[in-house]
């Protein structure tokens, strides 16, 4: 059995060289509200490269992708 093609992760850009995981949850629109971000790490619903991440400070950089059951970003760094 083959896996289906999950679509490409879209890219959602920051503004400086990092941002905290709980932050980039509710600017992708991956989270509603902080509250919403910290359930859904507590809960075990977010990876970060591929590997279950439950801390919600944890420093994410161009590059990286954020997965959790309603969709995947990938971090971008402005270019402004």
């Amino acid at each position: 059995m083959t896996r289906p093609l999950q679509p490409e992760p879209r890219a959602v850009e920051i503004r400086n060289d990092v941002i905290r995981l709980g932050q980039f949850l509710k600017l992708a629109d991956l989270a509603g509200t902080g509250t919403d971000a910290k359930a859904l790490l507590e809960s075990g619903g977010v990876t970060v490269n591929g590997e279950v991440e439950t801390r919600r400070g944890r420093q994410l950089v161009s590059g990286d992708v954020v997965e959790t059951w309603s969709g995947a970003a990938r971090v971008v760094r402005s270019s402004r």
